[in-house]
């Protein structure tokens, strides 16, 4: 696979506290999205954070991968939902860090069972680039339940 870059501009006008910004994929012009220190740390109010964009990359990341297991195994996918919980925390003498990650996957894969898709949602852990990158100061946790099981 080739060395891939993308990249993300910020624009922030004003004060930390008072100020505001958007937030924008300058490689494929996908989003523009509002971003203020209140959304980071109190109610959205339909504006992003960090966390959430994390949270975001983390679970696109993961569903590729288990979709490249599964198929990998045979049992390509007919449906997978991930739902990713980045928490960030006060960590002692260190400051505010990401704490844990907190993926959850649900799908269908015909001919898939409990165990080969929890298998597989392992290797696709171990596969994931933004797991990896977490690991090194989080907690990762997989939750991984097949429905409709054939």
């Amino acid at each position: 696979m080739p060395r891939i870059v993308r990249e993300a501009d910020v624009t922030w006008e004003g004060t930390v506290a008072r100020g505001s910004g958007v937030v924008s994929a300058a490689s494929s012009g996908a989003f523009e999205l509002p971003v203020t220190i209140a959304s980071r740390v109190g109610d959205p109010e339909g504006r992003t954070s960090p966390e959430e964009l994390l949270a975001a990359a983390h679970a696109t990341c993961f569903v590729t991968s288990l979709g490249s297991e599964l198929a990998r195994a045979g049992t390509p996918p007919e449906k997978l939902e991930v739902r990713c919980r980045v928490t960030m925390d006060e960590v002692e003498g260190v400051g505010h860090r990401i704490v844990t990650s907190a993926i959850s996957a649900r799908g269908t894969a015909p001919g898939c069972d409990a165990a080969s898709f929890a298998q597989a949602a392992e290797a696709a852990d171990a596969g994931c680039p933004f797991s990896a990158l977490l690991k090194a100061s989080a907690t990762v946790t997989i939750d991984a339940t097949l429905e409709g099981e054939t």
